[in-house]
C-alpha cells in the first residue's frame, strides 16, 4: 500500500460490491475515487483524493470555447500475487506534459502525476477486475478553467484522474479503409499532443468508414495523402517479410506509449524494426507480392488490434488469419505477462503499489 502524502476524503460506503464483475463496458462505470489538483496564481494546489463526482463549471470556461484540453489512457492490473501494479507510469506523465506544452498548458510535475495515480489505484485496489485480461482503466486529463471568452491560453486548469474498471477486450479483427478525404494531422498541427479536439474532429470520418461496412479508417499524411500515419485512435505497424516497420513520429503522430513498447520488446527479441515513411503503394506492393504477413494497431485499450482486411481505393486486402500471424499475438501475450508477473520486467516498466 501507497503511503498517501495527499489529502484523501473517502467514500462512506464503497459501491464496489454492486460491480457485475461478469459484465464490465467500456468506459461506463466508475470507482469511487478520484485525484483532482487547480492550477492558480502560477502554482499547482496540493492536491487531494475525494469521492468521485460532478464538477460544477462556469458557462464561459475557457475550455467549452477553445478546447484547452488533453488526457492520457493508462491501465492499472494485478500481479499474480495480488499485488496492483502500473506500466510506464512516468512516460504517461511526460506525454501528458508534452501534450500541455504544444496547447500552451501547465505542466503538471511528473512526480507529482506518479504518485498521485499510485495512491489513487492503491486507495481503490478493489476495483481491479479480477478476470486475466481485465484491469483497471485509468484517465488523468487536464483542462483550461478560465472564466473568459478572450483568446488567449487560460491562466488556470484543472487536473484530475479517475479510474474504470474495464473487461477483457476481445475485439475481432478489423475492417479497415484508407481514408481519402479527411486529414488527423499534419506535422506542426496537435496530431503528436493527446488532444481532445484530435478525437472530435475524427468522429467524422469514422461514422463515415462505419456506414460503408468499415470499422475504421487509415490516416493518411503527405502532400498527395499517400503517406501512412496512424489506423483510428491507434499508431500502426506492418509486418512485411519479417521485418516490422511502423511511420516514423515526424510532428503528426502521437508518441504512443504501447508503440515504444513494443518498438523496444521487438528489438530484444532480435525482429528488424524499421520507424520510416511508409507509403500506401508499398503495402499494396507488398500485398500482391504475398509479403505483407501482419497488420495491426498498437494502444492501450486493446494492446494488439489485428486488421483483417484494408480497402484502398478499389482495391481489397485480406491479410492472413490471425491463428498464422506471429508478432502480433506475441506482443499481447508479452505484455499482458508483464501486467500479471509472468513475464520478467527485464526493462524496468512495471511499478508495484
Amino acid at each position: 500500500m501507497v503511503d498517501s502524502t495527499f489529502r484523501t476524503e473517502k467514500v462512506q460506503q464503497s459501491r464496489v460490491k454492486d460491480v457485475d464483475w461478469d459484465n464490465l463496458p467500456f468506459g461506463k462505470i466508475f470507482s469511487d475515487h478520484m485525484f483532482v489538483s487547480d492550477y492558480k496564481d502560477g502554482k499547482w494546489s496540493d492536491g487531494e483524493i475525494i469521492p468521485f463526482g460532478h464538477f460544477t463549471i462556469h458557462p464561459a470556461s475557457m475550455v467549452l470555447h477553445y478546447g484547452q484540453a488533453i488526457f492520457e489512457g493508462m491501465k492499472a492490473s494485478k500481479l499474480e500475487d495480488g499485488t496492483p501494479a502500473l506500466l510506464s507510469p512516468i512516460e504517461h506523465a511526460k506525454r501528458l506534459n508534452a501534450s500541455a506544452r504544444r496547447l500552451m498548458m501547465a505542466e503538471f510535475p511528473e512526480d507529482r502525476f506518479v504518485e498521485a495515480v499510485s495512491q489513487l489505484v492503491s486507495l481503490d485496489r478493489d476495483w481491479i477486475p479480477p478476470a486475466e485480461g481485465s484491469a483497471l482503466y485509468l484517465r488523468p486529463y487536464m483542462f483550461s478553467t478560465d472564466e473568459f471568452i478572450g483568446v488567449r491560453p487560460s491562466e488556470s486548469y484543472r487536473f484530475c484522474i479517475f479510474t474504470a474498471p474495464v473487461g477483457p477486450y476481445y475485439a475481432k479483427p478489423v475492417r479497415l479503409v484508407v481514408e481519402q478525404n479527411y486529414v488527423r494531422a499534419v506535422p506542426g498541427g496537435t496530431g503528436e499532443a493527446k488532444a481532445a479536439g484530435n478525437y472530435a474532429a475524427s468522429l467524422r470520418p469514422a461514422f463515415e468508414a462505419n456506414q460503408k461496412g468499415f470499422d475504421q479508417v487509415v490516416w493518411m499524411g503527405g502532400p498527395d495523402m499517400t503517406e501512412i500515419q496512424e489506423v483510428g485512435t491507434m499508431n500502426i505497424f506492418f509486418v512485411i517479410d519479417g521485418e516490422v516497420i511502423t511511420p516514423a513520429t515526424d510532428g503528426a503522430i502521437l508518441k504512443g506509449i504501447t508503440r515504444k513498447n513494443f518498438i523496444t520488446i521487438l528489438r530484444d527479441q532480435g525482429y528488424k524494426v524499421t520507424e520510416r515513411k511508409i507509403l500506401i503503394d508499398e503495402i499494396v506492393e507488398a500485398y500482391d507480392a504475398g509479403k505483407l504477413e501482419e497488420m495491426f494497431g498498437a494502444g492501450t485499450a486493446a494492446v494488439v488490434s489485428h486488421v483483417a482486411e484494408l480497402q484502398y481505393k478499389d482495391k481489397l486486402m485480406v491479410l492472413p488469419d490471425v491463428a498464422e500471424r506471429k508478432v502480433g499475438p506475441m506482443l499481447k501475450k508479452y505484455i499482458d505477462g508483464l501486467r500479471t508477473g509472468r513475464v520478467e520486467d527485464k526493462f524496468g516498466w512495471i511499478v508495484k503499489l
